[in-house]
């Protein structure tokens, strides 16, 4: 019970924070850790997860609109730039469902819902309305190995979701970097008419 006191402590001084200022507040829940930015009133929330999934990197993204109007948010929004120069989108859901069901095994996907879980339900005051929870019971239907992976593959990832003024999703990002951590750099988000940067190091692979 401290624990969840303590975090909804957090939340009650981090959400006003983020309303307020354009600039990236970090902090720790379920295990990860989380960078959030918001730029007029749309709130992007990112935290690297510690297991990969066959050839991806993953990436656990929460997003909240409290703008007064409509914006659309997708996988294809995100990019990773190394301090080296080389920049990586990450993968459309679609293309990460169709490779997990051709390679993953189903501890593959157990060890990502795991970890998936950890981190979305130890975010303090966060409800999503698109969401994870709203796409997890297609995977709890399916009988066959193969399709229960790629359905619960489909349930976590980050779709493209249009979200009205008060709602929110949440997803994994996927990126194609064969199993290695992204490694240090910038991610760039665009997303509701604004470019959302921020530092991304190995150090949340640790």
């Amino acid at each position: 019970m401290g624990l969840l006191r303590a975090l909804a402590i957090a939340a009650a001084c981090l959400l006003p924070a983020l309303a307020a200022r354009a600039q990236v507040i970090e902090f720790e829940s379920g295990g990860l850790k989380y960078k959030a930015l918001t730029k007029n009133g749309f709130t992007i929330m990112v935290a690297t997860l510690p297991a990969h999934v066959r050839d991806y990197t993953i990436m656990q993204v929460a997003v909240s609109n409290g703008s007064r109007i409509s914006w659309t948010v997708k996988p294809e929004d995100f990019t990773f730039q190394g301090t080296d120069g080389h920049t990586i989108q990450a993968s459309e859901a679609k293309v990460v469902v169709q490779s997990l069901m051709d390679k993953a095994h189903g501890n593959d996907v157990v060890k990502l819902i795991t970890t998936y879980e950890s981190g979305l339900y130890g975010l303090p005051r966060f409800e999503s309305t698109h969401g994870y929870e709203t796409r997890r019971q297609a995977a709890l239907a399916m009988t066959s190995a193969k399709w229960k992976a790629a359905a619960a593959a489909s349930a976590i990832a980050l779709t493209s979701s249009k979200l009205g003024p008060g709602e929110t999703t949440d997803g994994a990002v996927f990126w194609a970097t064969a199993g290695k951590p992204l490694g240090t750099g910038k991610l760039f988000v665009h997303a509701a008419g604004e470019l959302f940067e921020f530092d991304s190091g190995a150090s949340a692979h640790n």
